[in-house]
């Protein structure tokens, strides 16, 4: 049976990030799927790609309507079961309303229950440059015990593609979660 884990797509620019880290976890995992609608919109407006063309290409796909705050994973009783939450890309919003406990929507609510369980939370945020209060929210979530990383690639395994350098976070992200892959060849010394 395969381990559940849950996706979050907010609207970052950046949305080939959750796109790809899907690609990866389907196969492995039982990807439970929520997409803000700004989500949405940057998702559609840099991969053309919308929820039906999701549905399509990866039919056991679970998408949890964003407004949907009685889902399974609002619940801290079952999401306790999932290996992980990642947010990809996050919003500097989405990291504000973690980080401030703020809960307008499933994304949050699910974010606050990672935090509370203490259920591996990854935000990968897509932004720069950082303001003090980015800065400052950064560090509330990473004292509550979630992993902060910025989509920063590195460049020692020489990219030759952008879908290197994307699988080089995307990889980065899995490393955090303790999920083999070979997306990036690693730093040799």
């Amino acid at each position: 049976m395969k381990e559940n884990i849950l996706l979050c797509i907010t609207g970052a620019s950046g949305s080939i990030y959750g796109y790809r880290l899907l690609e990866v976890l389907y196969e492995s995992f039982h990807v439970h799927l929520v997409i803000s609608p700004s989500g949405s919109l940057v998702m559609k407006e840099e991969l053309g790609l919308g929820r039906e063309d999701l549905l399509k290409r990866f039919p056991r796909l679970h998408l949890i309507p964003h407004s949907k705050v009685d889902s399974e994973v609002a619940s801290g009783s079952r999401l306790i079961n999932y290996r992980g939450v990642i947010v990809a890309p996050c919003s500097m919003s989405t990291l504000a309303c973690i980080a401030n406990g703020i809960n307008q929507n499933l994304i949050h609510r699910s974010c606050e229950v990672a935090l509370k369980e203490r259920v591996p939370l990854i935000l990968l945020l897509r932004e720069m440059p950082y303001s003090i209060i980015h800065i400052e929210n950064m560090l509330k979530v990473a004292k509550a015990g979630a992993v902060v990383m910025s989509a920063s690639p590195g460049f020692y395994h020489k990219p030759k593609s952008l879908q290197e350098l994307v699988d080089f976070v995307v990889g980065k992200v899995l490393d955090s979660l303790g999920i083999d892959h070979h997306l990036y060849q690693r730093w040799k010394a």
